[in-house]
């Protein structure tokens, strides 16, 4: 759980933080319960959050937007230093984790993008000839008749 600034220091309200992010109330709420933002209450038990959230905020939706998954990005959060607002290097470090992965899903979906106007064309998802449903004709070589069952 990310440690809160020392007293003295100016925080944030949630409603502050929601407005400059652009993110509901309640998803911010939710990131706390996951243990992705930490926040103190006030002395009217508000939630207070120290200034760097607005950047752990963006850092979490930008991730969820490319596909990483809330666990993985609650780790890369962890690993942030407690003891100071975090620098572009820390945020260059964490963004680095995953790279290898999105390098993969966009060949993937490049792959997708150009194998779908040719079923798309043909409309048949033959066996033998679709690169999306049946690579290399895998299928094929388990014997004749329906292969796939989606129910």
């Amino acid at each position: 759980m990310p440690q809160l600034e020392p007293a003295g220091h100016a925080m944030i309200s949630v409603g502050e933080l929601s407005a400059r992010s652009g993110v509901a109330i309640s998803t911010l709420h939710f990131y706390e319960r996951e243990g992705l933002l930490g926040s103190e209450r006030d002395e009217r038990n508000h939630r207070r959050y120290r200034r760097d959230a607005l950047r752990r905020v963006t850092f979490i939706r930008v991730a969820q937007r490319v596909g990483i998954p809330l666990a993985e990005i609650r780790d890369a959060l962890a690993s942030l230093p407690a003891g100071r607002t975090p620098t572009k290097a820390d945020w260059s470090r964490l963004s680095r984790r995953w790279r290898a992965a999105l390098d993969a899903r966009i060949a993937d979906l490049e792959h997708l993008r150009d194998d779908l106007d040719g079923c798309i064309g043909c409309g048949c998802l033959s066996l033998r000839n679709c690169r999306l449903r049946n690579p290399d004709d895998a299928l094929g070589a388990t014997g004749t008749g329906p292969r796939v069952w989606e129910g």
